[in-house]
């Protein structure tokens, strides 16, 4: 059975002080109503990885970085490394964010590096793929998406490839208020899980959680998660309320 995962991805937002307030108001939230069968992971800044790892009950809520280094360690000041991160106490790191392809020009050759070291470092990435709205209305989403798996995550071994989750990004939809709908979210789901499936076999496929990361909130978290082939979500604004989240989370029930 696959893991159901709603993961919040708070990227620049709260400062320490707000942030900690929030892992504790989701602990408690998660606690008092969550689903056991939900895995909820928190993505804060670095700066408060390890007081939220501290603040948040690990059997409730896990903590994972919003990304990390290409390199091991050196002369790269204001990097944060994959064994710094897991020397926190996290679990989970999210790699190959939208954000960062645009913003950071991260492209292939890095985000395989990235990999590697979460790999080796005993970290779950969340690995995100998606397209743009040119690629979207042009109809070639599948292949855009295809060759991205192709110059990553189809590098690994299948031991590895079973350590990831995937996320998926309809990056016109995120932060414009704009969703892909339900039957948009599961068609793309399905498409990807027999990629997978093409490359290392029904089991694997079958294994993966792939979660939809564009614009999911509370009201159409039930809708999107009804979805044979959406495995939870990758939250971004909806996650910095605890209420809100909590709400997500439970659009399983």
């Amino acid at each position: 059975m696959r893991k159901k995962i709603v993961a919040g991805n708070w990227k620049c937002n709260t400062t320490l002080q707000a942030g900690v307030e929030l892992a504790k108001a989701v602990t408690e939230v998660v606690k008092a109503s969550g689903d056991p069968e939900v895995q909820v992971v928190v993505c804060p800044p670095f700066v408060h990885i390890t007081k939220v790892v501290e603040t948040v009950d690990n059997n409730q809520v896990k903590v994972g970085a919003q990304n990390c280094a290409a390199e091991a360690k050196g002369a790269f000041t204001g990097e944060v490394s994959a064994e710094m991160v897991r020397s926190t106490g996290a679990e989970y790191v999210i790699l190959g964010h939208s954000e960062r392809r645009e913003y950071y020009a991260e492209d292939s050759a890095v985000l395989n590096k990235k990999l590697a070291l979460a790999l080796a470092n005993g970290l779950t990435p969340i690995y995100c793929c998606g397209e743009p709205l040119s690629i979207r209305e042009a109809g070639t989403q599948n292949e855009y998406v295809k060759k991205q798996f192709e110059e990553t995550i189809f590098h690994l071994s299948e031991e590895d490839f079973r350590k990831l989750v995937i996320a998926y990004e309809p990056i016109w939809a995120i932060g414009t208020g704009k969703t892909a709908t339900s039957a948009q979210a599961q068609e793309m789901h399905a498409w990807l899980r027999g990629l997978i499936a093409g490359k290392f076999g029904n089991d694997v496929a079958e294994s993966t959680s792939i979660l939809y990361g564009g614009s999911c909130n509370a009201g159409n978290a039930k809708e999107l998660f009804a979805n044979p082939d959406v495995d939870g979500g990758l939250i971004g604004g909806a996650s910095l309320d605890a209420n809100s989240f909590l709400a997500i989370v439970n659009g399983y029930n």
